[in-house]
C-alpha cells in the first residue's frame, strides 16, 4: 500500500505516514490509502493530533444516479463491455479496474469518480442488465393469463436471457462472491423479485400451489435451478441450447410446487416455449 494526499503536488506527496501533509496554503490536505491489488482508494482518517486515537479507514462511496448520468452513452457503452469482459473473465479477487479502464479507453480517475470502488463499478452494471431482464419478463407476460404458462415463460426467458448473455451468467453464477454482493443494495432486485413473488402468491391464494411453504421459498427452489443449470451447461461443454431444457426442469417444478390436484393427471411434455 501506499499513501497519497488527493490533489497534492508530488511534494505533498512525500508526506510520512499518515501525518496530515499542509500544502501550500497551510491547509490539511485529504489523504488516502491505495491498494494495488484490490484497486481500491480509501480515504484515511485523521485523528486531532491532540488525540491519541489510531487512525481508521472509511468504506468508499457507492456510485450515485447523478454521477452515472454525467458520462457521455459511448462512454458507458465502452464500459459495459469492459465490464462484462474483465469479470466474466476473471475470479471477481484477481478482475483489474485498470484493465477495465484500459480497455474501455477511460480514465482510471473518471471510474472512482463515477463508481467509487470495484464493487460499485460491477454492481451498477449488474443492476442494469438485470434490470433488462426484469423488463423483458415483463413484456412477455403480457396477455398470458394461466398460472402455470407465466411460471414455464418466466423459466424459459431465464435461460434464455443467460444463453444470451454468457458473460453476465458467468459473473452472477461463477465469479462473484455472493457474500459480497448480499452487502449491496442491488442484491436485492426488488422489482424483479416482486415481480415473481406475486405470482407465486396469486398461485397460492386461488389453490393451485402449494400453500404450506411460503412463496419465498418456491422462488428460491427455482432460482437456484436456473443457478445450477447454467453453470453445468459451461462445465458440460454448451452441447445444446440451454432453453431447450426448460420445459423439462420445469415439469419437475410444477411436480414440486403444485397442489397434488393440479398434477395428478398432468401429461409430460417437452414442447418448446416460443
Amino acid at each position: 500500500m501506499r499513501l497519497t494526499a488527493y490533489g497534492a503536488s508530488l511534494k505533498a506527496w512525500k508526506c510520512n505516514a499518515v501525518k496530515p501533509c499542509p500544502d501550500a496554503q497551510g491547509h490539511r490536505l485529504k489523504i488516502f490509502r491505495y491498494n494495488k491489488s484490490m484497486e481500491t482508494i480509501t480515504r484515511v482518517h485523521i485523528p486531532d493530533p491532540r488525540s491519541h486515537g489510531a487512525a481508521f479507514m472509511t468504506a468508499p462511496e457507492s456510485p450515485s444516479p447523478a454521477r452515472m448520468a454525467e458520462l457521455r452513452p459511448d462512454v458507458l457503452a465502452r464500459l459495459e463491455k469492459a465490464v462484462l469482459e474483465v469479470f466474466s473473465r476473471h475470479d471477481f479477487h484477481k478482475a483489474n479496474v485498470r484493465d477495465v479502464a484500459h480497455l474501455a479507453g477511460v480514465s482510471f480517475t473518471t471510474i472512482y469518480k463515477h463508481y467509487g470502488s470495484k464493487e460499485g463499478l460491477l454492481f451498477a452494471f449488474l443492476d442494469i442488465w438485470l434490470d433488462k431482464l426484469t423488463e423483458r419478463i415483463v413484456d412477455h407476460l403480457q396477455g398470458i393469463a394461466d398460472l402455470k404458462e407465466k411460471l414455464r415463460k418466466v423459466l424459459w426467458l431465464q435461460l434464455d436471457y443467460y444463453e444470451r448473455h454468457q458473460g453476465l451468467g458467468r459473473i452472477l453464477f461463477m465469479t462473484l462472491p455472493m457474500k459480497t454482493w448480499m452487502a449491496d443494495a442491488t442484491f436485492q432486485q426488488k422489482r424483479m423479485i416482486n415481480l415473481y413473488l406475486e405470482v407465486l402468491k396469486s398461485g397460492q391464494r386461488e389453490g393451485v400451489l402449494e400453500a404450506g411453504v411460503r412463496a419465498g421459498v418456491l422462488l428460491d427452489f427455482m432460482l437456484g435451478i436456473v443457478q445450477r443449470s447454467f453453470v453445468m451447461w459451461v462445465s458440460r461443454g454448451r452441447q445444446e441450447p440451454l432453453a431447450d431444457q426448460a420445459n423439462l426442469l420445469f415439469e419437475m417444478i410444477w411436480r414440486a410446487i403444485a397442489r397434488p390436484s393440479e398434477t395428478e393427471s398432468m401429461p409430460t411434455t417437452t414442447r418448446s416455449v416460443p
